[in-house]
């Protein structure tokens, strides 16, 4: 009997609809718990990315140090790192920010100048990782090897990638918006 595939989702800066979408898999996630591993996730207790991962789903754009980090380890341990939904394919709401181009500016403005009574910059005492100086796609990180653009992506276009990837086959890649490297 051969080992299940490694399986794991990442979410770095975005709002976490995606991995909501892959929630809305319902019944179907029971499926796939029998088919995969699951080594690391928002559902799971590791602290660090593990090795020898096969299929990587990686939600939300890279947008601080802590993002950046992860992105390198994640593809240095993955086989196939899939970039899933809008904000890891382009940036997307993630990268408004970049607009302003001041990230020190951007952090007075929200914590100190908003409604936080305590008017302390989150990065100042380690409450938030710092942020690089542009929002960025996951793929002006490190090499992606499937796009599947949505804001988010549906649950059955989520299914179909999983499961063409699962099965080894591209399958229509035109079907459900899905792009193979």
């Amino acid at each position: 009997m051969s080992a299940k595939p490694r399986f794991a989702t990442v979410w770095l800066g975005g709002c976490s609809g995606c991995h909501m979408s892959f929630l809305d898999l319902d019944e179907w996630l029971l499926e796939l718990a029998g088919r995969v591993d699951l080594v690391f996730g928002p559902l799971t207790d590791a602290k660090a990315f593990p090795p020898d991962v096969d299929i990587t789903l990686v939600e939300g754009a890279v947008a601080n140090e802590d993002n950046l980090e992860l992105a390198h380890d994640l593809r240095a341990n993955t086989k196939t790192v899939v970039s899933f939904g809008d904000c890891a394919v382009t940036g997307n709401v993630t990268s408004l920010r970049n607009l302003d181009g001041d990230t020190d500016r951007l952090l007075q403005r929200v914590y100190v100048d908003g409604p936080d009574r305590n008017g302390v910059l989150p990065s100042a005492e380690g409450i938030v990782p710092p942020l690089l100086p542009k929002v960025l796609p996951l793929h002006q990180v490190v090499p992606v090897d499937v796009y599947l653009p949505g804001c988010p992506p549906s649950a059955e276009r989520i299914r179909a990638a999983v499961e063409q990837l699962l099965d080894g086959e591209p399958g229509d890649e035109r079907a459900y918006g899905i792009r193979f490297g």
